[in-house]
C-alpha cells in the first residue's frame, strides 16, 4: 500500500479553496456533473450556451477600425479574475505533468470503433461520493477566443498548454497567452506566418514561465520569450520535412525539449547561444522506421524534488503503436525499460501521464500507461549502484476505452473514455467516484495532424487511425486543476473541498446522502478528500461541528416538512424516514447530550415525532449501544409503549435500562398488571437489591392449584418456568434475565435463596398448610427440572462446611417430601433416586442416604400388583440404575423382582454386566415391543470383535433353540442370519423346523433372490436336494408361483425336478422344464395334450354366457404353444419343425370338423381366429406349399368341403401378396442407396484439394526446399499443408486396422485441450474421421526407395477412400437400411426373435436398436452439393 505524505491534503486543499473562491466570486457557476442527477442538467447547458452568445461579443460600429493589439487586449465587461495557484505552494501531488498534446479541430464525432469491447463495470459507488470534480466555465478566455477568431481571424484554437499562463494556439498559426485574471496578455505570431507554417498543433511552456515552443502542422517549431513576445527561434530543420508535429516537451533542463512527428518520430533539441547567436541542434532518438511513437512524457519534478536522484536522468517515456519504451537522456542517451502492449483495438490511443507518489515511505516517479480499457502503474526507482528498477503495479481494468488520462494527485486520476465522459477514480482502490459528461466542452481533436492532412497526408494508416481519437494537445492539467479546451471555450476541473461537496448535496435537498458523505469523511474513509487538515482527532472535531449543523437543519426540516393534515399513519411514515437518521447520527458522534437534550425538546413538539423518536431509540436500548438515558425519557419511553399496548416491548426495554432513577413501586405494579415478570423481577434485584420478594409473589400463584392436583394453565406453566430459571440463576451467581450478579452480593443471594427454598412454613400460611411448602411446589411443577437445577448448584459448591451441611439438609427434606407422600408419581420418586444415585455416585460424596430406602424404591417400582404405568416405571428404574443407583441394590434380588415384573431391559441390563448374553435372546423374544430387535442382537454379538468364543457359542446355541420363534416372527432377517454366519450348518436348521409352512417360508427367503435378502448365494453352496426339497414345498404352498420361481433360482438338477412337477400335475412347469432340458417335442406334446384337454372341455360344455373363462383359458394355452414353437423352430430342421407345428395345427382345427354346418357352435369364430394366427405364426418357418398340400390332403376337406377353408387360404395368400410387395420394396430402396452412395463416394475421392498456403503449418518451410528424400507432402480438406515427417514428430498420425491415418495438426490441436480423452476413446472404436487427405512425394523417389513398396496385395480402401467413406456415413447421420436388414435378419437366426427385446447375450454385441440415438428416417436419402 502507498503512504502518501501527511501535508498532501492541507496544500491541495489550499490551492483548490483559492481557486474555487475565486471562481465562484468571479463567475459563481458550478458544473460539476453527477449520476446522481443533483442539477437539472438540461438548465443548467441552456445557462452554459447563453454564456457564449454571438450577441454578447458583438462589438458597436466605431469610425476607426480597430487594431489587431486592441481587439486583442479588449478586457471583458465583467472584469472576471482567474487566479491560478502560486506554484510554490503545489506538493508533489500537483506537479503539473504537461500540455495534453493536442492537435487541430477534427470531428468530435469521429466513429467510436471500441464501443463494442465492454468488459466489468467498476463498483457503482457514486451515491457514495457526491460531486467530486467542480466544472467551470472560463468565460474571459472563451469569449476572448472566440471574438478573436470572428474578427482577426486567428482561427479555431487547436491546442493548450497551461503553467501559471494560459497558452492557446489556433488553426491559424497564433498562440495567445492568458495570464491568471484570464486577461490577453500576447498575441504570438501573426496570420501570414500560420499561412505558411499551418496550424499550431502543439504547445508548450518551460518551468520558469519563460519561453514557450510552438509545434505547426507543417513541421515547423517556434520559441517565443513569454517576458517580451519576442520570437527568439524559428526552426525548420529539426526533423523531417512535410511531417507535422505531434508533440513538442520541454525537460526540466531549459535548455533541452523534445518533439514528435507525424513520421513516428522522437528527436531531442538542444538550445545554446554561441556569441549571441541562438542555434538548436537537433538529434533523433527514435526513428519512426522501427515502429511509430505517438505519444511522448518527460519526467517533470517540482522545485523541491529538484534533487531527487531520479531526476539525473532526464527520464522521457515513449509510446508507439507497439510498446511502451522509458529512455534517460541524461548522462547518456540509454533505454532502462521496453514494455509491449498484448493485442489491442488498431484506433484506441496509447496514453502516458508521470507523477510523483509515496510508496513505502519513499517518494518515486511512477509512469501510467494505458492502450485501450487498461491501465498499467510502473513504479520507477533508482537504487544505491544507480541503475533504474521498474516494478509493476496493481493495473485498472476498465469497461470504456480511453483517450486521454491525467493524474490530478497521487490519490486520483480523471479518465476521459471515447463517448467524451469523464470518470473520476481512485486509483488505491480503483473504484470509481464520479462520471461527468463533458459534451457540451466540444472537445478538439488532433485527427487532422496526426493524418498530417496540412503536408499532403503521407501518414500511415495505423497512425491516421489512432489519430480519430487523439486529443493530447486538448487537455493540461497543472496545480490540481485540468483544463479543456474546445472548439469556442475552455473549461476548468478540480476536486472540490470536503465541505463543498457536503454543501453541494445539501442544496441539492439530499441531506441524508450529506450526512452520509460527512460520516466518511469523519471516518477517514472517503476518498478524494481535500481541505481537510491537521491530526486525525482535530479533523473528526471539524467535521462533527459540521454534521451538528446539519441535523438541527435536519431535524427543523423534518418539522416543517411534515404534512399538517391527512391521515396519522402518513405523518408516522414522514417522521419514521426521517427521525431514525437524526438519532443515529448522534449516537455514531456520541452526542447523547445533543440527542435527549436539544433534539428531544425540539421533536417533542410534535406527538408523533416524537413517539418515532422514542421507537428509534429501542434497538440501541436492546443491544446495550445506548446507556445512561434521562430520566424523562425513559418516563416517556415506557409511557408511550405502554400507551401502544406494547407491553412485551417494554419488558425487553427495562431489562437493559438503568431503572433506580424511576418510581419503582409504579413500575413494579405496572409489570405485575401485565405480568411482565422477566421486567417485575430485574427491577426487584437491580432497583432494590431485593431477589426473594419475586420468588414469594410467583410462589402465592402457582402454588394453590398444584397443591389443590388441579391442571395449571399456561400462564401459570410459564411464570413457573420462569420461577425454576429464577432460582437456578440466583443459585449460579448470575444475575435474571441477563448479566451477573455482584460479586460482593453472590455468597448473600444463594444463602437467602437456600434458606428462602427450605422452610418450614410460608408467611401468612393456614394451618392446614404442608410442610416445605416451597420445595413441594417445585417438586410438583417439574421434579425433573428442579433436581437439575439442584444438581447445577451442587456442581458449584465449594466444599466447605457450610456447603456440605445445606446439600445434606436439601437431600433429607426431598425425601422427607417425596417418600412419605404418595401423590407422587412412580417418574417423579424415579426422577428422586436417580438424582440421589448420581450424587452418591462422585468420588467426593459426603452425602448420606439410608439404603433402605431404595430397596423402598425398587419395591414401589416392581410392585406387581400395580399394572398401570409399565413402560414408565421400568424407564425410571433403568435410568436409577445408569445413573450409579446399582451399587444401592443386592443384583440377585434386583434380577427376581426385575423378571417378576416383567422388566425386560433391566434384566437385560444385568445380563450385560454378568456377560449373560445368551439370556438376553429371552429378554428380546418375550419382550413384544423389541422383539424384532433380536435380530440385530444376535448378529452384532457374532460379528463385533471383542466377545469370546464361548459367549458367541452361547449365544448361537440359544438361538438355535428358538429357531422356529425366530423364523415365525421374520423368516428374511432368520434366514439371512442364518446364511451370514453359519451357513454350513443350514441341514441341522431344516432338521428343527418340523413345521412345514415355517421351513418353506425359510427357504423360500434363503433360496429366492427377489425376497431381497443380502447374501452372496454363491459362497452358499447349498446342495441341490434343499432347493429340491424347496421347489416340492413350493409345489404344495404355491403352485402358480413355481415357474417364476424356477426362472431365477439355480442349483435344482432337471431330472428330480421334472419327476416332482410331475408328482403335483404342474404340466405348464413341466413342459417348461423339458424345453430347458432340450426336449423341445416332449415339452410341445405336454403343451398339445392341455390343449386338446381344454378344447374338448369347451366343445362339451353349452351355450354360456359371452365371458366365458373356459375360452380365455384355450386361448391362453394356444398362445404359450405358439410361442414354445415359435421359440425352437430356428435351432430345427424342416421334418422337426412340421412334427411341431402340423400337430398344433390339426389340433386346432379339430373342433371344427366335428361341428355340423347347421348348428356352429358358440364359439366358432374365436376359435378360427386363433386358427388363423396358428398358420400364420408358422408361415415363418413352414412353406405355404407344404401347409396347403397338408390341409387338402385331410379327408375331411379332400371330399369337397373347400369353402370351409375358403378364408384361411384367402388368408394365406394376403399374407403372400404383403411380403411379396415388401420384398420388392427393400429391393428397390438398397439399390437407390446403392446407387447414392457410390456416386457420393465417387465425387468425394475424386474431389481436388485447396492448399491455403505453400509453406507447411508446423515448419513454416516452403514444401519444395525440404530435401529429405523420403519426405512426403500431405494436404488436407481443411487446406492445411504439412511434411509428413513433421506431422510424425506432432504425434499426428494413429494405427487404425494395420493402416496409418493422419489427423491435421492445426485443427485437432485446438480442440485437444479438454478432449483428449473423448479422442482416445474415439479412436479406440474407431471412429475418428480425420481431415481428408492427400498424400504425394515432395521429390521423386528413387526405384530402391523403400517407402515405395507395396505393403501388402491384400485390398484394402487408401486412406482418401476411407476418409470419404467416413464423410459419407457422417452425411448421411443415422444407420443405413442395409445394416438395419442385415441386423433384423442376425437376429432371426438368435435365441431372441425380437429386435426390441431388452438385453443380448452377449455383451460385446451393440444392437443399433438399442442405440439411444436410433431413428427411424422414412425420408429419400439427403443431396450433396458439390
Amino acid at each position: 500500500m502507498e503512504n502518501e505524505p501527511d501535508h498532501e491534503n492541507v496544500e491541495q486543499s489550499l490551492c483548490a479553496k483559492t481557486a474555487e473562491e475565486e471562481l465562484n466570486k468571479s463567475f459563481n457557476l458550478e458544473t460539476s456533473l453527477s449520476k446522481f442527477s443533483y442539477i437539472d442538467l438540461d438548465k443548467e447547458l441552456e445557462f452554459k450556451n447563453d454564456l457564449i452568445d454571438d450577441k454578447e461579443f458583438d462589438i458597436p460600429q466605431v469610425d476607426t477600425p480597430p487594431t489587431l493589439e486592441s481587439i486583442l487586449n479588449e478586457t471583458d465587461d465583467e472584469e472576471e479574475s482567474f487566479v491560478l495557484e502560486d506554484p510554490t505552494l503545489l506538493n508533489i501531488d500537483t506537479i503539473d505533468s504537461h500540455s495534453y498534446d493536442t492537435s487541430s479541430v477534427a470531428s468530435s464525432d469521429s466513429g467510436d470503433r471500441t464501443n463494442l469491447k465492454r468488459k466489468k463495470r467498476l463498483p457503482d459507488s457514486f451515491s457514495l461520493h457526491g460531486s467530486v470534480m467542480r466544472h467551470s466555465l472560463l468565460k474571459g478566455i472563451s469569449a476572448q477566443i472566440v471574438s478573436a477568431a470572428d474578427k482577426v481571424d486567428a482561427g479555431l484554437p487547436t491546442a493548450i498548454a497551461v503553467s501559471s499562463l494560459i497558452a492557446v494556439g489556433t488553426s491559424h498559426g497564433l498562440a495567445l497567452i492568458f495570464d491568471q485574471n484570464q486577461a490577453l496578455r500576447l498575441c504570438l505570431g501573426n496570420t501570414s506566418v500560420g499561412g505558411q507554417y499551418g496550424a499550431i498543433s502543439a504547445l508548450s511552456i518551460n518551468n520558469d514561465c519563460s519561453r514557450l515552443l510552438c509545434g505547426f502542422a507543417k513541421g515547423q517549431i517556434t520559441m517565443w520569450d513569454l517576458a517580451s513576445g519576442k520570437l527568439l527561434r524559428s526552426i525548420t530543420d529539426a526533423h523531417p520535412p512535410g511531417t507535422a508535429i505531434l508533440h513538442i516537451k520541454f525537460t526540466d533542463d531549459p535548455t533541452l525539449a523534445i518533439c514528435n512527428d507525424s513520421g513516428g518520430s522522437v528527436f531531442e533539441l538542444t538550445f545554446k547561444r554561441v556569441m549571441g547567436v541562438r542555434t538548436c541542434e537537433s538529434r533523433c532518438l527514435f526513428s519512426g522506421s522501427k515502429g511509430e511513437v505517438c505519444c511522448i512524457e518527460p519526467l517533470h519534478s517540482k522545485p523541491d524534488l529538484k534533487d531527487h536522484p531520479i531526476t539525473q536522468f532526464s527520464l522521457l517515456a515513449m509510446a508507439s503503436l507497439t510498446k511502451i519504451l522509458v529512455i534517460g537522456l541524461k548522462p547518456s542517451l540509454k533505454v532502462w525499460m521496453t514494455f509491449p502492449y498484448g493485442r489491442m483495438d488498431p484506433s484506441s490511443v496509447p496514453l502516458l501521464a508521470w507523477h510523483f507518489v509515496a510508496v513505502h515511505n519513499y517518494v518515486n516517479p511512477m509512469l501510467a500507461f494505458c492502450r485501450g480499457d487498461v491501465v498499467h502503474f510502473l513504479l520507477v526507482k533508482r537504487d544505491e549502484s544507480g541503475a533504474i528498477h521498474v516494478t509493476k503495479q496493481k493495473h485498472l481494468h476498465l469497461y470504456y476505452d480511453l483517450i486521454n488520462f491525467t493524474w490530478i494527485n497521487s490519490r486520483t486520476v480523471v479518465l476521459l473514455d471515447s463517448a467524451e465522459k469523464l470518470h473520476v477514480i481512485d486509483r488505491q482502490t480503483q473504484e470509481e467516484l464520479e462520471t461527468v459528461e463533458i459534451s457540451e466542452v466540444q472537445l478538439v481533436y488532433n485527427s487532422s495532424h496526426f493524418k498530417s492532412l496540412a503536408t499532403g497526408g503521407n501518414v500511415s494508416q495505423a497512425l491516421a487511425l489512432v489519430g480519430e481519437k487523439a486529443c493530447y494537445q486538448s487537455i493540461s492539467s497543472f496545480g490540481g486543476q485540468i483544463f479543456y479546451l474546445g472548439t469556442r471555450s475552455v473549461y476548468v476541473m478540480m476536486l472540490r473541498s470536503w465541505r463543498e461537496r457536503v454543501d453541494h448535496l445539501l442544496k441539492q435537498d439530499c441531506l441524508t446522502e450529506a450526512l452520509a458523505l460527512a460520516w466518511s469523511f469523519h471516518e477517514g474513509k472517503a476518498k478524494a478528500v481535500v481541505g481537510l487538515s491537521g491530526d486525525a482527532s482535530k479533523r473528526k472535531a471539524v467535521v462533527a461541528d459540521r454534521m451538528v449543523e446539519i441535523l438541527f437543519y435536519y431535524a427543523d426540516r423534518a418539522l416543517k416538512k411534515c404534512p399538517d393534515q391527512g391521515k396519522i399513519q402518513v405523518m408516522e411514515q414522514h417522521f419514521q424516514a426521517m427521525v431514525p437518521v437524526i438519532v443515529d447520527y448522534c449516537l455514531l458522534l456520541q452526542r447523547k447530550d445533543l440527542l435527549f437534550s436539544q433534539m428531544y425538546d425540539k421533536l417533542s413538539e410534535n406527538s408523533v415525532a416524537k413517539g418515532v423518536f422514542l421507537e428509534c431509540l429501542e434497538p440501541y436500548i436492546l443491544s446495550d449501544k445506548l446507556v445512561g438515558i434521562t430520566p424523562q425519557v425513559m418516563k416517556d419511553l415506557i409511557v408511550h409503549f405502554q400507551d401502544k399496548k406494547l407491553m412485551e416491548n417494554v419488558e425487553a426495554l427495562i431489562v437493559h435500562m438503568d431503572i433506580t432513577s424511576l418510581d419503582i413501586q409504579q413500575v413494579v405494579l405496572m409489570c405485575w398488571e401485565n405480568r411482565l415478570y422477566d421486567a417485575m423481577i430485574y427491577v426487584y434485584n437491580r432497583g432494590m437489591n431485593e431477589f426473594i420478594s419475586p420468588m414469594e409473589k410467583l410462589f402465592k400463584v402457582i402454588a394453590p392449584p398444584l397443591n389443590a392436583g388441579k391442571t395449571l394453565t399456561d400462564e401459570q406453566v410459564v411464570m413457573g418456568n420462569k420461577l425454576l430459571v429464577y432460582i437456578s440463576c440466583c443459585l449460579a451467581g448470575r444475575a435474571y434475565p441477563l448479566g451477573d450478579i455482584p460479586e460482593d452480593l453472590v455468597p448473600l443471594v444463594k444463602n437467602q435463596v437456600f434458606e428462602f427454598l427450605i422452610r418450614l412454613h410460608s408467611a401468612e400460611a393456614s394451618p392446614e398448610e404442608e410442610i416445605y411448602p416451597y420445595v413441594r411446589t417445585l417438586l410438583h411443577f417439574d421434579t425433573r427440572e428442579f433436581l437439575n437445577v439442584l444438581a447445577l448448584t451442587f456442581e458449584d459448591f465449594k466444599n466447605d462446611k457450610q456447603a456440605v451441611e445445606y446439600q445434606q439438609r436439601i437431600v433429607d427434606i426431598l425425601l422427607k417430601v417425596m417418600v412419605e407422600n404418595s401423590d407422587f408419581t412412580p417418574s417423579q420418586v424415579g426422577c428422586l433416586f436417580t438424582f440421589l444415585a448420581r450424587q452418591l455416585a462422585k468420588p467426593d460424596n459426603t452425602l448420606f442416604v439410608n439404603r433402605t430406602l431404595f430397596d423402598q424404591v425398587l419395591e414401589f417400582l416392581c410392585s406387581p400388583d400395580d399394572d398401570s404405568r409399565h413402560s414408565e416405571r421400568q424407564q425410571v428404574l433403568l435410568e436409577l440404575l445408569q445413573a450409579g443407583g446399582i451399587v444401592q441394590f443386592e443384583e440377585s434380588r434386583l434380577i427376581c423382582m426385575a423378571e417378576k415384573a416383567e422388566f425386560y431391559q433391566i434384566c437385560e441390563f444385568m445380563y450385560e454386566r454378568e456377560h449373560q448374553y445368551d439370556k438376553i435372546i429371552d429378554c428380546y423374544l418375550r419382550d413384544p415391543l423389541r422383539e424384532e430387535e433380536v435380530f440385530n442382537y444376535i448378529h452384532n454379538i457374532l460379528s463385533i470383535p471383542g466377545h469370546s468364543v464361548e459367549e458367541k457359542r452361547s449365544v448361537w446355541q440359544k438361538a438355535m433353540d428358538h429357531i422356529e420363534e425366530l423364523v415365525s416372527l421374520k423368516p428374511c432377517k432368520a434366514a439371512e442370519l442364518v446364511a451370514t454366519h453359519f451357513s454350513e450348518q443350514i441341514e441341522i436348521v431344516i432338521e428343527k423346523l418340523q413345521n412345514q409352512v415355517l421351513l418353506f417360508k425359510f427357504l423360500r427367503s434363503l433360496l429366492d433372490p427377489r425376497e431381497g435378502i443380502h447374501v452372496n448365494q454363491e459362497l452358499l453352496q447349498i446342495s441341490p436336494c434343499i432347493t429340491e426339497q424347496f421347489i416340492e414345498l413350493l409345489c404344495q404352498f404355491s403352485p402358480t408361483q413355481v415357474t417364476d420361481t424356477l426362472q431365477v433360482l439355480e442349483g435344482y438338477r432337471l431330472e428330480e425336478t421334472i419327476q416332482i412337477t410331475q408328482k403335483y400335475q404342474l404340466h405348464e412347469v413341466t413342459a417348461y422344464l423339458l424345453e430347458k432340458k432340450g426336449d423341445i417335442h416332449g415339452a410341445f406334446l405336454i403343451m398339445l395334450k392341455r390343449l386338446q384337454s381344454k378344447l374338448e372341455e369347451l366343445m362339451h360344455q353349452g351355450e354360456n354366457t359371452k365371458e366365458d373363462p373356459l375360452l380365455k383359458d384355450v386361448e391362453d394355452t394356444t398362445l404359450e404353444t405358439i410361442a414354445l414353437c415359435q421359440r425352437n423352430s430356428h435351432n430345427l430342421n424342416q421334418q422337426q419343425r412340421e412334427a411341431l407345428w402340423f400337430p398344433l395345427l390339426e389340433a386346432m382345427m379339430a373342433p371344427q370338423k366335428l361341428s355340423s354346418s347347421a348348428a356352429p357352435p358358440l364359439h366358432s369364430e374365436a376359435l378360427k381366429s386363433l386358427t388363423m394366427q396358428v398358420l400364420n405364426s408358422m408361415a415363418a418357418f413352414i412353406a405355404l406349399p407344404s401347409i396347403l398340400q397338408r390341409i387338402l390332403q385331410d379327408p375331411v376337406y379332400g371330399k369337397g368341403k373347400l369353402g370351409e377353408i375358403q378364408g384361411l387360404i384367402l388368408g394365406m395368400l394376403d399374407t403372400f401378396n404383403y411380403e411379396q410387395t415388401l420384398l420388392e420394396t427393400t429391393t428397390s430402396l438398397l439399390n437407390q442407396d446403392l446407387h447414392w452412395s457410390l456416386c457420393n463416394l465417387r465425387a468425394s475421392v475424386a474431389r481436388g484439394l485447396n492448399p491455403k498456403q505453400d509453406y507447411c503449418s508446423i515448419c513454416l518451410q516452403q514444401y519444395k526446399r525440404r530435401q529429405e528424400m523420403a519426405d512426403e507432402i500431405i494436404v488436407f480438406s481443411c487446406g492445411h499443408l504439412y511434411h509428413s515427417f513433421c506431422l510424425q514428430n506432432k504425434e499426428c498420425t494413429t494405427e487404425i486396422e494395420g493402416q496409418t491415418r493422419w489427423t491435421c495438426y492445426k485443427c485437432s490441436s485446438s480442440n485437444k485441450v479438454g478432449k483428449l480423452t473423448e479422442n482416445s476413446s474415439e479412436i479406440k472404436k474407431g471412429r475418428i474421421t480425420p481431415s481428408q487427405v492427400k498424400v504425394s512425394p515432395s521429390c521423386h523417389p528413387s526405384k530402391g526407395d523403400p517407402a515405395v513398396k507395396k505393403a501388402t496385395s491384400e485390398p484394402v480402401l487408401d486412406p482418401q477412400q476411407m476418409q470419404a467413406f467416413d464423410q459419407l456415413c457422417h452425411l448421411y447421420r443415422g444407420s443405413s437400411r442395409l445394416a438395419l436388414l442385415t441386423e433384423l435378419s442376425q437376429n432371426r437366426g438368435s435365441e431372441s426373435y425380437r429386435p426390441f427385446s431388452g438385453s443380448q447375450s452377449s455383451p460385446a454385441f451393440n444392437s443399433i436398436f438399442q442405440n439411444e440415438n436410433f431413428q427411424l428416417q422414412l425420408i429419400p436419402p439427403p443431396v450433396t452439393e458439390d
